[in-house]
């Protein structure tokens, strides 16, 4: 190695500066795999961490994503017009009606179109019978299904949560062709007080979901019916079942194929019935 010398003027003063030869022994070898090693250690960590921190964000954005929307066919709509369902007219007619619904949820009770009172304060659903804009759908579902010119069906989804007795006082009332007589009696603004702030889905409560409905069905029956949990199950198919049709909140309607997720007006739905009659 060269030397690097610095000489003052005084001989005495002379400094010299010298760098030493690294020699490599087996006792510095030693150190420098255990240092290379451990920094490989490392690095391997900080990328793993790093893949697997990815990973999770990309988890998190995709679950943050809404679903892809549900390519709905004829052939997924008309296995719900058998019987066994809340259904009115067969597969047959040219318009077929789901609603994805719950008697406790407050946007059903608009659509419904036997609640002016819930929605009065939206301009965006103020009925026109009150001076509004707001057609409801299902009144004008009804009158096509009376026409014969279209089919109606009825799936319970848990929009509000508190709708499970209720709906299962409607399949009861099905089978003594009482479903419209009872449907009209949930759906007004005294069966939505009722049926959220009184009955719940509290089986104490039911003698008095039953009285309400004594003047459009025989309580007793009733009562007998819903305690039985003939239905209980039904619910959880129909959940089940509007899930795999694209439902993600309530109420939610199907004209045929195509989706309408939410209290739409009829006005909206009128050009697919129109272009389906045709």
């Amino acid at each position: 190695m060269p030397k690097i010398k610095k000489t003052a003027k005084n001989k005495a003063d002379e400094v010299h500066y010298e760098t030493q030869p690294v020699v490599v022994t087996k006792q510095n070898n030693v150190p420098l795999y255990v240092f290379m090693g451990a920094l490989i250690l490392l690095v391997g960590f900080m990328f793993y961490k790093m893949m697997s921190l990815e990973k999770q964000l990309k988890t998190a954005v995709a679950g943050n994503q809404p679903p892809e929307p549900v390519k709905l066919t004829k052939d997924m709509i008309k296995p719900l017009f058998k019987s066994g369902f809340l259904r009115f007219g067969d597969d047959k007619r040219k318009v077929l009606f789901v609603e994805a619904s719950d008697p406790s949820c407050p946007y059903c009770h608009i659509a419904g179109g036997r609640n002016p009172e819930i929605g009065k304060d939206d301009p965006r659903f103020l009925y026109v019978s009150e001076g509004g804009e707001y057609v409801p759908p299902v009144p004008e579902m009804k009158k096509l299904v009376d026409e014969g010119k279209a089919s109606y069906v009825m799936l319970y989804a848990p929009g509000h949560g508190n709708g499970e007795l209720a709906t299962q006082a409607l399949y009861c009332a099905y089978d003594k062709n009482k479903f419209w007589e009872v449907d009209d009696k949930l759906m007004s603004n005294a069966g939505y007080e009722l049926i959220n702030n009184v009955v719940k889905n509290d089986v104490e409560s039911l003698p008095k979901l039953t009285e309400f409905l004594a003047d459009v069905i025989d309580p007793k029956y009733l009562e007998e019916c819903i305690s039985s949990k003939k239905y209980a199950d039904k619910l959880n198919r129909d959940y089940q079942l509007a899930q795999s049709l694209g439902y993600q909140g309530t109420p939610y309607f199907i004209v045929n194929t195509t989706p309408f997720p939410g209290a739409y007006s009829f006005k909206d739905m009128k050009s697919v019935v129109d272009e389906a009659l045709k």
